[in-house]
């Protein structure tokens, strides 16, 4: 529960001000997807936009959590 703990909390509030600050710079009604400008209603974008941000914050703490494993957790036979 921890590990999970350490992954999501900090992946949320990266994604929340990286959300700010994208849809600061990019209005979202002008927005393009392979070459057809986006559809969605600005709630479904923003949500969209948000989600996309906290995945890739995941992944990043992800990626941290299993580079600072050790020598014995990576040996281990389970």
């Amino acid at each position: 529960m921890l590990r999970w703990i350490q992954v999501l909390w900090p992946s949320f509030l990266v994604a929340g001000l990286a959300e700010a600050v994208f849809f600061t710079v990019i209005d979202p009604q002008e927005l393009y997807l392979f070459g057809e400008p986006v559809h969605y209603s600005l709630t479904a974008t923003y949500s969209i936009g948000f989600f996309g941000f906290w995945l890739v914050g995941a992944a990043s703490s992800l990626l941290t959590l299993f580079f600072q494993r050790s020598a014995a957790e990576i040996n281990r036979k389970a």
